[in-house]
C-alpha cells in the first residue's frame, strides 16, 4: 500500500454499497468481471460484498478474493496493482466470522466492521447506551484483529454524531487494533464545511489517529457527496470510499470518477494523487451501467453522454479555436479516445483479441470464439466497428445469463396499418423450442407479451431505456431494462445498516443492430436473473443471492 502522505487511496464499494441501489442486483459472474475491471482501473481497495447476507454473497466475495486479490501467473505484488479485498461485517462475531471466511483467500484481506454512534441510531436502532457502544466497538474490533491485521472501523452516521463521543469511540477502536477509520455521512446530511470540520476535529483530537488512515464515505442525499468527500480529503483524510457512476442506496454514493478526475485535473489545488488509470473510467462506467440496468444520465459529470458535448454556438467556436476554452479535461483522459486499430469485416481474430485486450477484456479461447462470430456478423452490417461497439458486443455476448431461456428468433409486424404483432422463438433450459405470437400496442410490447406467454414469470417493467451506441444509420441499438417480480417467490435483500429488507429488482442489457432484437435480449437477460433468483431452474454460478441474514437484534 502506498504510504506517500500525498496519496489518496481509492476504496471502491460498487459491489457492496453500490449494489444496494434498487435494481442493481448483479450475478456472481458480473460481480467478478466488475472486480477485475476495478483492479485494472487501479483502485486500492475493493469492498466485494457483505458475506453475512447470504451463502451466495459469501461465495461471491470468496471468489473475488481468490481470483482478483492475488497476483496473476506468478507475478509479484509489486509488478501490478493487487487490490486489498474487503468484506463488510456488522459488529457481531457471526458477521466477522463470515467476512474472514470470505476474504482470507486474498493476498491482502481486510475486515470492515461498523457500529452506529449517533444519538438517534443508538437510541432507536441499536437500543444501546453510549457505554455499551464503546464496549462493543472495543470487543468487535479486537475480534476482527484476531483474524486479520488490516481492520477498518466505521462509526455509522458519524455526520450526526457528537464529536467528543466520536473521538472517544475512534480512540478505543485504534487501541483495539483498527488500522483504518472510515467516517461515513450515512444519510448525506452534512455540508462540505461541516464535514471538513468533522474530519479536522478527528485528526486533532483522536488519540493514535496519526498511526491510521482516515477515510471518508459520503452519500448524495443533498447532492453534496463529492463536495463533502473532497472537503474531508482537504482536512486530512487519505482514503475516499466511492462507487462507479455514484450508484448506491437512495440518491447514491460519492462518485469514483468525480473524485479521481477532480484530484487529477486540480492537482495544483489539492497537491494529491491516486493510483487510478483514468483512461479506464469510461469503459468501467459503461460496464456497471449495463450490468445493473441503471442508465447514466446524459449530464452526469465525467461519464455522461453530454460531458464532452458542445452544442452552443459560442462554445463550438471556442472549441475550434482552442479546446481549453470550454474543456477542462480531454476526452482521451477518461478513455474516450478513438481506436488505434480500425476494425472491420477483414479484421482477423488476432486483431480482435489485441483490441479487446487493450480495452481491458481478457477473454478465454471459447469466449473469444463466441465474440468473433458475433463480430463478423456485425462487420457484415457495419463498415467500421468502434470501441463502443466492441464493448457492447462483449457485454451482450459473454456476460449475459444464458443458462435458462435464450432467444432463437424474432419477427415483428407493425406500422399504421394493422395491429403490432410479434412472433418469438425461445429455447428453454432443456433445449426445447417454444414459439409464441402476441399482439401489443407496439412492437416492443408485443415482443414482451410473447416472451411472457412462454416464460410465465409475472413481472412489472420498471424502467426501459434505448439508445444508439454510435452515430449513423447502422449503429448498434443498446437497451437496458429493470423489472420486479409480481409474486412473493423472489428473495428480499437486506440492508446491513438498517436490517430492513426490500424486494429485489433485476436489470437486463441487450445490444443489436436490430433495435427490437436488442429489446428482446435485454428483457430476457433480466428475466433470466429473476428466474435464477426464484429457484425455479435450480442454482447456478451466475444466479443471485437467495438466503437473507437475520438483522441485528
Amino acid at each position: 500500500m502506498n504510504n506517500n502522505p500525498n496519496y489518496v487511496r481509492i476504496f471502491d464499494t460498487t459491489l457492496r454499497d453500490g449494489e444496494q441501489s434498487p435494481g442493481a442486483t448483479l450475478t456472481s459472474a458480473e460481480k467478478l468481471e466488475i472486480a477485475h475491471s476495478l483492479a485494472r482501473l487501479g483502485v486500492d481497495v475493493i469492498e466485494a460484498g457483505f458475506p453475512a447476507a447470504s451463502p451466495d454473497d459469501l461465495e461471491g466475495v470468496r471468489r473475488i478474493a481468490t481470483e482478483v486479490g492475488n497476483p496473476v501467473d506468478g507475478e509479484s505484488a509489486l509488478s501490478r496493482q493487487v487490490p486489498i479485498i474487503c468484506g463488510l461485517a456488522r459488529a457481531t462475531k457471526s458477521d466477522i466470522d463470515k467476512a474472514w471466511e470470505a476474504v482470507q483467500h486474498a493476498q491482502r484481506p481486510r475486515i470492515h466492521t461498523f457500529l452506529a454512534t449517533s444519538p438517534i441510531h443508538m437510541e432507536y436502532k441499536l437500543k444501546m447506551d453510549p457505554e455499551e457502544v464503546v464496549e462493543q466497538v472495543r470487543e468487535m474490533v479486537a475480534y476482527s484483529k484476531s483474524y486479520c491485521d488490516d481492520v477498518q472501523f466505521s462509526p455509522e452516521d458519524a455526520g450526526r454524531s457528537d464529536p467528543e463521543f466520536l473521538h472517544l469511540v475512534l480512540g478505543e477502536a485504534i487501541k483495539a487494533g483498527a488500522t483504518t477509520l472510515n467516517i461515513p455521512d450515512t444519510v448525506g446530511y452534512t455540508t462540505p464545511n461541516e464535514f471538513g470540520k468533522l474530519i479536522e476535529g478527528i485528526m486533532a483530537n483522536t488519540p493514535g489517529v496519526e498511526n491510521t488512515v482516515v477515510a471518508v464515505h459520503c452519500h448524495d442525499d443533498l447532492g453534496l457527496a463529492t463536495a463533502n468527500a473532497l472537503a474531508g480529503i482537504q482536512a486530512g483524510a487519505r482514503q475516499a470510499e466511492v462507487t462507479i457512476n455514484g450508484i448506491g442506496e437512495r440518491a447514491g454514493n460519492t462518485s469514483l470518477e468525480e473524485v479521481a478526475m477532480t484530484l487529477h485535473t486540480r492537482r495544483a489545488v489539492f497537491g494529491l494523487e491516486t493510483g487510478i488509470d483514468t483512461t479506464q473510467i469510461s469503459r468501467v462506467s459503461r460496464m456497471v451501467s449495463n450490468y445493473t440496468g441503471i442508465t447514466v444520465q446524459p449530464n452526469k459529470a465525467i461519464v455522461g453522454a453530454n460531458a464532452f458535448a458542445h452544442e452552443a454556438g459560442i462554445h463550438q467556436d471556442g472549441q475550434l479555436k482552442n479546446k481549453s476554452t470550454y474543456e477542462i479535461m480531454r476526452p482521451e483522459t477518461v478513455g474516450l479516445s478513438h481506436s488505434r486499430l480500425v476494425m472491420g469485416k477483414h479484421s482477423g481474430r488476432h486483431a480482435l483479441k489485441v483490441r479487446l485486450s487493450e480495452l481491458g477484456f481478457d477473454l478465454d479461447d471459447d469466449e473469444l470464439k463466441q465474440t468473433f462470430v458475433r463480430f463478423k456478423d456485425l462487420a457484415d452490417k457495419k463498415k467500421t466497428i468502434t470501441d463502443a461497439d466492441l464493448e457492447a458486443l462483449v457485454s451482450d455476448e459473454i456476460y449475459q445469463p444464458r443458462e435458462i431461456f435464450s432467444l432463437d428468433g424474432l419477427q415483428v409486424a407493425c406500422g399504421t396499418i394493422g395491429m403490432p404483432t410479434a412472433t418469438v422463438r425461445l429455447i428453454d433450459p432443456d433445449g426445447e423450442l417454444h414459439v409464441q405470437a402476441a399482439i401489443g400496442t407496439g412492437p416492443v410490447d408485443a415482443t414482451y407479451k410473447a416472451i411472457d406467454a412462454i416464460v410465465q414469470a409475472p413481472n412489472t417493467l420498471l424502467e426501459f431505456s434505448i439508445r444508439a451506441i454510435t452515430e449513423g444509420i447502422d449503429a448498434l441499438g443498446e437497451v437496458t431494462v429493470r423489472i420486479k417480480a409480481e409474486n412473493g417467490s423472489i428473495p428480499r435483500r437486506m440492508s446491513p445498516q438498517s436490517g430492513r429488507t426490500r424486494r429485489l429488482t433485476f436489470g437486463g442489457h441487450g445490444a443489436d443492430t436490430d433495435t427490437i432484437v436488442a429489446c428482446a435480449k435485454a428483457y430476457l437477460s433480466a428475466i433470466n436473473k429473476l428466474l435464477a433468483a426464484s429457484g425455479r431452474y435450480g442454482r447456478t454460478e451466475k444466479s443471485t443471492e437467495v438466503a437473507i441474514a437475520e438483522p441485528v437484534p
